[in-house]
């Protein structure tokens, strides 16, 4: 059932890859008039209580006062309609200004923090990357 849930995974990010290469292939976008979007996805275990998904969501809405790196945040849990989101109650998107930047955020020592603290709470994590224009 997880491998089928990881490849129907796959399928969707490989295909909206797809969609954003074609929609970009015919603009000359220089590298400084696109932004990076760091898209994470969580799932939560069963037994993971309301107490603890708000910390993980303050300490994750605290990074950006933290990682100078972070140029915009912004958070929500699911609403959609379409009964798709296979488990994943909250989404995250980190903006950064260069792949730099990003590479920057990730080893930086109040990432790794948060990561220890949401690490045991994540049934399932998805991490998605994608450039967009300013």
């Amino acid at each position: 059932m997880m491998q089928r849930q990881t490849s129907i995974i796959c399928l969707v990010v490989c295909n909206v890859l797809s969609m954003i290469g074609a929609a970009h292939a015919d603009e000359q976008v220089k590298p400084n008039d696109q932004l990076l979007r760091h898209v994470v996805l969580f799932q939560f275990k069963a037994d993971v209580t309301p107490a603890q998904v708000q910390e993980v969501v303050d300490a994750f809405a605290a990074l950006p006062k933290k990682i100078d790196a972070i140029q915009d945040f912004e958070w929500g849990t699911d609403v959609s309609v379409e009964n798709k989101a296979q488990g994943f109650t909250h989404g995250f998107v980190v903006t950064f200004r260069s792949k730099e930047d990003r590479d920057e955020y990730l080893p930086h020592p109040e990432h790794k923090k948060f990561v220890q603290l949401v690490g045991p709470r994540i049934e399932n994590v998805l991490v998605f990357d994608y450039w967009t224009k300013k």
